[in-house]
Protein backbone atom coordinates (compact mmCIF):
# COMPACT_ATOMS: atom_id res chain seq x y z
CA UNK A 1 0.00 0.00 0.00
CA UNK A 2 1.45 3.12 -1.12
CA UNK A 3 1.32 6.28 1.92
CA UNK A 4 0.91 9.91 1.10
CA UNK A 5 1.00 12.46 3.16
CA UNK A 6 -0.32 15.99 2.86
CA UNK A 7 2.03 18.34 0.99
CA UNK A 8 2.26 20.87 4.27
CA UNK A 9 3.43 17.88 6.41
CA UNK A 10 6.13 16.89 3.51
CA UNK A 11 7.03 20.88 3.58
CA UNK A 12 7.21 20.79 7.75
CA UNK A 13 9.64 17.63 7.95
CA UNK A 14 11.77 18.79 4.80
CA UNK A 15 11.93 22.34 6.45
CA UNK A 16 13.39 20.79 9.78
CA UNK A 17 15.74 18.57 8.01
CA UNK A 18 17.13 21.54 6.13
CA UNK A 19 17.76 23.64 9.35
CA UNK A 20 18.63 21.32 11.85
CA UNK A 21 22.31 21.75 11.42
CA UNK A 22 22.03 24.98 12.34
CA UNK A 23 21.14 23.78 15.79
CA UNK A 24 23.79 20.94 16.09
CA UNK A 25 26.45 23.19 15.24
CA UNK A 26 26.24 25.35 18.61
CA UNK A 27 25.03 25.70 21.56
CA UNK A 28 24.50 29.10 21.88
CA UNK A 29 21.18 30.68 20.47
CA UNK A 30 21.83 32.01 16.71
CA UNK A 31 19.68 34.27 14.06
CA UNK A 32 20.43 32.54 10.89
CA UNK A 33 18.65 33.79 7.92
CA UNK A 34 15.76 32.22 7.16
CA UNK A 35 17.52 31.47 3.65
CA UNK A 36 20.38 32.35 1.99
CA UNK A 37 20.75 35.84 0.85
CA UNK A 38 22.99 35.18 -2.18
CA UNK A 39 25.17 32.32 -3.95
CA UNK A 40 21.66 30.36 -3.93
CA UNK A 41 22.57 26.94 -6.21
CA UNK A 42 19.02 26.81 -7.82
CA UNK A 43 18.06 24.28 -10.39
CA UNK A 44 16.71 25.22 -13.61
CA UNK A 45 13.18 23.86 -12.98
CA UNK A 46 13.18 25.34 -9.79
CA UNK A 47 13.49 28.69 -12.04
CA UNK A 48 10.84 28.25 -13.98
CA UNK A 49 8.54 27.35 -11.26
CA UNK A 50 9.23 30.33 -9.15
CA UNK A 51 9.04 32.37 -12.00
CA UNK A 52 5.45 31.01 -12.67
CA UNK A 53 4.64 32.55 -9.63
CA UNK A 54 6.22 36.02 -10.46
CA UNK A 55 3.72 36.41 -12.93
CA UNK A 56 0.68 36.17 -10.62
CA UNK A 57 2.60 38.47 -8.08
CA UNK A 58 2.98 40.73 -10.94
CA UNK A 59 -0.96 40.54 -11.23
CA UNK A 60 -1.42 41.27 -7.53
CA UNK A 61 0.98 43.61 -7.02
CA UNK A 62 -0.27 46.29 -9.74
CA UNK A 63 -4.24 45.83 -9.07
CA UNK A 64 -3.57 46.31 -5.43
CA UNK A 65 -1.54 49.51 -6.02
CA UNK A 66 -3.87 50.75 -8.56
CA UNK A 67 -6.98 50.53 -6.76
CA UNK A 68 -5.18 52.04 -3.53
CA UNK A 69 -3.19 54.48 -4.89
CA UNK A 70 -3.75 55.52 -8.26
CA UNK A 71 -0.40 54.22 -9.28
CA UNK A 72 1.45 51.13 -10.05
CA UNK A 73 4.64 49.76 -9.89
CA UNK A 74 5.74 52.34 -12.45
CA UNK A 75 6.15 54.64 -9.71
CA UNK A 76 6.79 52.54 -6.77
CA UNK A 77 9.13 50.28 -7.49
CA UNK A 78 9.78 50.93 -11.50
CA UNK A 79 13.23 49.12 -11.09
CA UNK A 80 10.94 45.56 -10.75
CA UNK A 81 8.88 46.59 -14.19
CA UNK A 82 12.23 46.22 -16.04
CA UNK A 83 10.64 47.46 -19.51
CA UNK A 84 7.31 45.79 -19.14
CA UNK A 85 4.08 47.47 -20.70
CA UNK A 86 1.95 49.52 -18.22
CA UNK A 87 -1.08 47.43 -17.39
CA UNK A 88 -4.64 48.24 -19.17
CA UNK A 89 -7.36 50.43 -17.87
CA UNK A 90 -6.20 50.00 -14.01
CA UNK A 91 -7.00 53.03 -11.67
CA UNK A 92 -7.70 53.96 -8.56
CA UNK A 93 -10.77 52.59 -6.71
CA UNK A 94 -13.41 54.26 -4.54
CA UNK A 95 -12.44 52.84 -1.22
CA UNK A 96 -13.64 53.41 2.34
CA UNK A 97 -10.76 53.72 5.05
CA UNK A 98 -11.15 50.26 6.45
CA UNK A 99 -10.73 48.68 2.44
CA UNK A 100 -8.07 51.35 1.71
CA UNK A 101 -5.98 50.32 4.71
CA UNK A 102 -6.28 46.60 3.93
CA UNK A 103 -4.98 46.74 0.12
CA UNK A 104 -2.62 49.30 0.49
CA UNK A 105 -0.77 46.56 3.00
CA UNK A 106 -1.68 43.80 0.47
CA UNK A 107 0.03 46.07 -2.39
CA UNK A 108 3.30 46.94 -0.52
CA UNK A 109 3.52 43.42 0.34
CA UNK A 110 3.23 42.10 -3.25
CA UNK A 111 6.02 44.33 -4.10
CA UNK A 112 8.39 42.46 -1.45
CA UNK A 113 7.17 39.51 -3.20
CA UNK A 114 7.78 40.25 -6.23
CA UNK A 115 11.25 41.97 -5.42
CA UNK A 116 12.32 39.01 -3.23
CA UNK A 117 11.53 36.90 -6.26
CA UNK A 118 13.35 38.77 -8.84
CA UNK A 119 16.87 38.81 -6.36
CA UNK A 120 16.30 34.75 -5.92
CA UNK A 121 15.45 33.33 -8.91
CA UNK A 122 15.99 36.27 -11.64
CA UNK A 123 13.33 38.79 -13.17
CA UNK A 124 11.70 39.57 -16.60
CA UNK A 125 10.05 42.05 -17.35
CA UNK A 126 6.33 42.86 -16.22
CA UNK A 127 4.04 41.23 -18.75
CA UNK A 128 1.10 42.93 -20.26
CA UNK A 129 -2.23 42.96 -18.17
CA UNK A 130 -5.43 43.65 -18.65
CA UNK A 131 -6.85 45.25 -15.04
CA UNK A 132 -9.81 47.16 -16.77
CA UNK A 133 -13.08 47.49 -15.31
CA UNK A 134 -14.37 45.80 -18.58
CA UNK A 135 -12.22 42.61 -18.43
CA UNK A 136 -13.65 42.68 -14.65
CA UNK A 137 -17.53 42.80 -16.04
CA UNK A 138 -16.75 40.09 -18.80
CA UNK A 139 -15.43 37.88 -16.00
CA UNK A 140 -18.60 38.35 -14.02
CA UNK A 141 -21.22 38.23 -16.61
CA UNK A 142 -19.30 34.62 -17.31
CA UNK A 143 -19.43 33.78 -13.82
CA UNK A 144 -23.58 34.76 -14.05
CA UNK A 145 -24.45 33.21 -17.47
CA UNK A 146 -25.40 36.07 -18.34
CA UNK A 147 -24.50 40.18 -18.59
CA UNK A 148 -24.93 42.30 -15.63
CA UNK A 149 -26.73 45.91 -16.06
CA UNK A 150 -25.28 47.85 -15.81
CA UNK A 151 -21.74 46.08 -16.23
CA UNK A 152 -19.89 45.28 -12.96
CA UNK A 153 -17.59 47.89 -11.69
CA UNK A 154 -14.66 46.85 -9.16
CA UNK A 155 -13.62 50.61 -8.77
CA UNK A 156 -17.28 51.53 -8.09
CA UNK A 157 -16.90 51.12 -4.40
CA UNK A 158 -15.51 49.29 -1.52
CA UNK A 159 -17.49 45.96 -2.30
CA UNK A 160 -17.18 45.89 -5.65
CA UNK A 161 -13.47 46.22 -5.49
CA UNK A 162 -13.13 43.22 -2.84
CA UNK A 163 -15.38 40.82 -4.99
CA UNK A 164 -12.84 41.51 -7.77
CA UNK A 165 -10.14 40.85 -4.92
CA UNK A 166 -11.64 37.34 -4.25
CA UNK A 167 -10.22 36.59 -7.85
CA UNK A 168 -6.51 37.41 -6.64
CA UNK A 169 -4.68 36.14 -3.89
CA UNK A 170 -6.51 32.76 -4.04
CA UNK A 171 -5.32 31.89 -7.34
CA UNK A 172 -1.74 32.62 -5.70
CA UNK A 173 -2.56 30.57 -2.34
CA UNK A 174 -3.48 26.76 -4.59
CA UNK A 175 -0.43 27.69 -7.46
CA UNK A 176 2.57 28.37 -4.47
CA UNK A 177 0.70 25.15 -2.98
CA UNK A 178 1.30 23.19 -6.52
CA UNK A 179 4.58 24.80 -6.75
CA UNK A 180 5.92 23.47 -3.52
CA UNK A 181 5.33 19.90 -4.49
CA UNK A 182 7.53 20.16 -7.75
CA UNK A 183 10.55 21.82 -6.47
CA UNK A 184 13.69 19.71 -7.01
CA UNK A 185 16.17 21.42 -4.74
CA UNK A 186 13.00 21.35 -1.96
CA UNK A 187 15.33 22.60 1.05
CA UNK A 188 17.23 25.77 -0.72
CA UNK A 189 13.57 27.39 -1.94
CA UNK A 190 10.81 25.74 0.39
CA UNK A 191 11.40 28.30 2.92
CA UNK A 192 10.97 31.32 0.26
CA UNK A 193 7.29 29.23 -1.04
CA UNK A 194 6.39 28.79 2.44
CA UNK A 195 6.37 32.71 3.11
CA UNK A 196 4.95 33.38 0.18
CA UNK A 197 2.13 30.73 0.58
CA UNK A 198 1.45 32.11 4.47
CA UNK A 199 0.93 35.62 3.16
CA UNK A 200 -0.94 34.64 0.09
CA UNK A 201 -2.86 32.61 2.73
CA UNK A 202 -3.89 35.81 4.86
CA UNK A 203 -4.65 37.75 2.37
CA UNK A 204 -7.13 35.45 1.23
CA UNK A 205 -8.47 35.15 4.53
CA UNK A 206 -9.14 38.60 5.15
CA UNK A 207 -10.79 38.86 1.84
CA UNK A 208 -12.95 35.96 2.60
CA UNK A 209 -13.29 37.27 6.15
CA UNK A 210 -14.80 40.79 4.81
CA UNK A 211 -17.26 39.22 2.55
CA UNK A 212 -18.99 36.30 4.91
CA UNK A 213 -19.49 39.54 7.29
CA UNK A 214 -21.41 40.85 4.18
CA UNK A 215 -22.84 37.53 2.93
CA UNK A 216 -26.41 38.77 3.01
CA UNK A 217 -25.99 42.16 1.64
CA UNK A 218 -27.10 42.73 -1.90
CA UNK A 219 -24.67 44.03 -4.54
CA UNK A 220 -26.67 47.25 -5.58
CA UNK A 221 -27.48 47.34 -8.11
CA UNK A 222 -28.22 44.02 -8.78
CA UNK A 223 -30.23 41.41 -7.19
CA UNK A 224 -27.53 38.98 -5.87
CA UNK A 225 -26.01 38.61 -2.68
CA UNK A 226 -22.41 39.23 -2.51
CA UNK A 227 -22.38 35.13 -0.98
CA UNK A 228 -24.26 34.65 -4.52
CA UNK A 229 -21.30 36.44 -6.25
CA UNK A 230 -18.25 34.10 -4.43
CA UNK A 231 -20.14 30.85 -5.27
CA UNK A 232 -20.49 31.74 -8.80
CA UNK A 233 -17.00 32.92 -9.20
CA UNK A 234 -15.70 29.92 -7.54
CA UNK A 235 -17.97 27.50 -9.47
CA UNK A 236 -16.83 29.46 -12.66
CA UNK A 237 -13.16 28.63 -11.68
CA UNK A 238 -13.96 25.11 -11.15
CA UNK A 239 -15.65 24.91 -14.68
CA UNK A 240 -12.39 26.84 -16.38
CA UNK A 241 -9.59 24.68 -14.27
CA UNK A 242 -11.58 21.19 -15.23
CA UNK A 243 -10.21 19.11 -12.14
CA UNK A 244 -13.12 18.99 -10.07
CA UNK A 245 -13.89 21.00 -6.75
CA UNK A 246 -11.01 23.03 -5.97
CA UNK A 247 -12.79 25.99 -5.37
CA UNK A 248 -15.89 27.44 -2.85
CA UNK A 249 -17.63 29.94 -1.75
CA UNK A 250 -18.26 31.74 1.52
CA UNK A 251 -21.59 29.75 2.08
CA UNK A 252 -21.78 26.54 1.30
CA UNK A 253 -23.63 23.26 1.71
CA UNK A 254 -22.47 20.94 4.92
CA UNK A 255 -21.42 18.53 2.82
CA UNK A 256 -18.89 20.73 1.66
CA UNK A 257 -18.48 22.31 5.24
CA UNK A 258 -15.19 21.93 7.84
CA UNK A 259 -16.09 17.98 8.83
CA UNK A 260 -19.41 18.18 6.72
CA UNK A 261 -20.83 20.52 9.83
CA UNK A 262 -20.85 23.95 8.68
CA UNK A 263 -22.19 26.01 6.15
CA UNK A 264 -19.72 28.89 6.86
CA UNK A 265 -16.91 28.49 4.94
CA UNK A 266 -14.44 31.28 5.39
CA UNK A 267 -11.53 29.15 4.64
CA UNK A 268 -11.95 27.07 1.12
CA UNK A 269 -10.09 23.23 1.84
CA UNK A 270 -10.54 20.12 0.75
CA UNK A 271 -12.39 16.97 2.83
CA UNK A 272 -9.57 17.18 5.30
CA UNK A 273 -9.68 20.88 5.53
CA UNK A 274 -6.42 20.96 3.80
CA UNK A 275 -5.74 24.08 0.74
CA UNK A 276 -6.78 23.06 -2.56
CA UNK A 277 -3.83 22.69 -5.02
CA UNK A 278 -3.65 23.86 -8.64
CA UNK A 279 -0.84 22.41 -11.07
CA UNK A 280 0.48 25.65 -12.88
CA UNK A 281 -1.73 24.07 -16.46
CA UNK A 282 -5.10 24.63 -14.09
CA UNK A 283 -3.99 27.98 -12.60
CA UNK A 284 -3.76 29.42 -16.55
CA UNK A 285 -7.05 28.06 -17.54
CA UNK A 286 -8.53 29.75 -15.20
CA UNK A 287 -6.54 33.15 -15.15
CA UNK A 288 -6.75 32.85 -19.14
CA UNK A 289 -10.46 32.50 -18.57
CA UNK A 290 -10.14 30.10 -21.26
CA UNK A 291 -10.52 26.87 -20.11
CA UNK A 292 -7.20 26.00 -22.32
CA UNK A 293 -3.72 27.02 -21.17
CA UNK A 294 -2.50 27.08 -24.57
CA UNK A 295 -5.39 29.83 -25.52
CA UNK A 296 -4.44 33.71 -23.51
CA UNK A 297 -6.78 36.09 -22.28
CA UNK A 298 -8.70 37.40 -19.23
CA UNK A 299 -5.82 39.65 -17.45
CA UNK A 300 -3.22 38.23 -19.25
CA UNK A 301 -3.14 39.36 -23.26
CA UNK A 302 -0.15 37.45 -24.87
CA UNK A 303 -0.28 34.86 -22.84
CA UNK A 304 3.32 35.82 -21.06
CA UNK A 305 2.30 33.93 -17.88
CA UNK A 306 3.42 30.41 -19.06
CA UNK A 307 6.84 31.53 -19.10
Amino acid sequence: MVVTFPTSLVLLIFMVSCSVNIFMADSEPVCQPAYPAHAIAVDEGDVNLLQFAENLEHLEADYFLWGALGYGLDEVAPQLVMGGPPPIGAKKAKLDNLTLNIITEFAYEEVAHLRTLKRTVGGFPRPLMDLSAGNFAKLIDSAFGYALVPPFDPYHDSLSYMISCYVLPYMGLVAHTSLTALLIRFCILAQLLAGLLGVESGQDAVIRTYLYERAKEQVHPYKHTVAEFTARISELRNRLGKCGIKDEGIIVPKELGAENRTTTNVLSSDADSISYMRTPAEVLRIVYSTGDEHIPGGSTQKGEMGR
